[in-house]
């Protein structure tokens, strides 16, 4: 029997959620033609998740070999850079730190990073085992081929996954314009998202 979606599934509750970001690391620079335009997203999302005090848990994918996390990226409130060789984030230190943070797991991810076919794929599936609900920010995950990018968030999109954008998963944390944050969120959505080149439904 297919799991009940109910209206809560698609809202955002700060102290609920946890952002994931997935293995964006130096190494892949010269190799993710977009990577420029997601590391401008990612930028911004990571903003708002410290303003709203989303928790916030990084992994690096052999790092001895990719690097670090891009230097132009601030990780400096994560709960967790946690390294690893395994493909998904759900290693168990990952595991270990939604424990301390959550008394259990969080409600939500949201999850985004690289590649979007490979690690953010095989993350999403285990927190779909897991029955944590997944927010994917499309423009703030990329592969190293676009077609690759766009046929995983259509799989995940087919098991469960809310495919969003920085912009949408913002607002939604946001909620209302009267929310405490408001002054702090809008110079952070004032200015448009860089184009990612999604896959778009052709119109005949």
């Amino acid at each position: 029997m297919s799991k009940v979606r109910g209206p809560a599934l698609y809202r955002l509750v700060p102290s609920k959620t946890l952002f994931m970001l997935c293995d964006v690391q130096e190494k892949f620079k010269p190799a993710i033609p977009l990577l420029s335009s997601l590391i401008e997203n990612t930028t911004k999302l990571l903003a708002a998740g410290k303003v709203f005090q989303v928790p916030l848990l990084v992994t690096e994918q052999y790092p001895e070999r990719l690097g670090k996390t891009v230097c132009e990226l601030d990780i400096k409130h994560a709960c967790a850079n946690i390294s690893k060789t395994m493909f998904s984030m759900l290693v168990e230190p990952v595991r270990k730190s939604m424990t301390d943070i959550f008394g259990g797991k969080p409600k939500t991810v949201v999850l985004f990073g690289l590649e979007t076919h490979v690690c953010v794929e095989q993350t999403a599936f285990d927190l779909v085992n897991d029955e944590i609900d997944v927010w994917l920010v499309a423009d703030c995950c990329a592969s190293r081929h676009n077609q690759d990018r766009d046929l995983a968030l259509e799989r995940l999109r087919h098991i469960g996954c809310n495919i969003a954008t920085s912009e949408s998963v913002i607002f939604n944390l946001l909620g209302d314009k009267n929310n405490k944050s408001f002054k702090e969120i809008t110079p952070l959505v004032k200015k448009i998202s860089a184009d990612m080149q999604l896959c778009r439904v052709s119109k005949n």
